[in-house]
């Protein structure tokens, strides 16, 4: 395939060239657009900027607990900074939406633009394998500040929860989309948040998988409240 001038720019502000060119226009494509779209690259993406940002701060802050560390990944891979990484790669640019989405303003959706920079990191990892990925998120990274003071930011759902489980060397909860609603530019995420050790499950709803986890992981810690009290 031959790319568009604005995947090129693109390509070149990741600074990795794809042998796969069909990945690139993926990571870039909402499910709006098209069905062949971004999602299970950002499942993906998801999982290795989270091992890529943990290994980069193990070393980087090499006399902090596990809950700091925890604290301080939490704050780096939320979605307002991924929401200002997108921004940075110029990605409401070249982000494809279907009509719908385009009209609602989807191309400055801070779910949809951090949900494709986790894609873009997915298709780096598939095509050239997790060193690349890697340097792609040290390279995204690099001119984030990491600091003390973010260690103590307010803690959101999923860390509060992790941590909580981890407290009492329990195994950390598995998230699960069950069910999508809605149309393709309006669609809702309804997620299950399972404690297996425990026999709980709890469900949140959010516009993106992320939001749907953090809404579960919410309703979990408050399951838990009740139950302690």
């Amino acid at each position: 395939m031959v790319l568009s001038d604005g995947l090129k720019a693109l390509q070149d502000r990741l600074g990795h060239e794809f042998k796969d060119q069909v990945l690139l226009e993926k990571a870039v494509t909402h499910r709006s657009f098209s069905a062949d779209h971004n999602e299970r690259l950002e499942f993906l993406g998801d999982s290795v900027l989270n091992l890529s940002v943990a290994h980069w701060l193990f070393e980087k802050l090499n006399d902090q607990t596990e809950g700091d560390l925890s604290r301080v990944r939490a704050n780096l891979v939320k979605q307002d900074t991924l929401f200002q990484l997108a921004f940075d790669l110029e990605l409401p640019s070249v982000i494809r939406l279907g009509e719908g989405e385009l009209r609602s303003g989807g191309q400055k959706r801070p779910s949809i633009l951090a949900d494709a920079v986790e894609a873009l990191i997915g298709a780096v990892y598939l095509d050239a394998g997790y060193q690349a990925a890697q340097a792609l998120v040290l390279r995204l990274f690099k001119d984030v500040a990491v600091n003390p003071e973010m260690q103590a930011a307010s803690k959101d759902p999923k860390t509060e929860l992790q941590e909580w489980l981890q407290g009492r060397k329990l195994q950390l909860p598995l998230y699960t989309v069950v069910a999508t609603r809605g149309a393709a530019h309006k669609q809702v995420f309804e997620v299950a948040c399972d404690i297996r050790e425990m026999g709980l499950s709890q469900l949140g709803l959010g516009t993106s998988r992320r939001a749907g986890e953090q809404a579960a992981a919410a309703a979990m810690l408050e399951k838990l409240k009740v139950k302690a009290s």
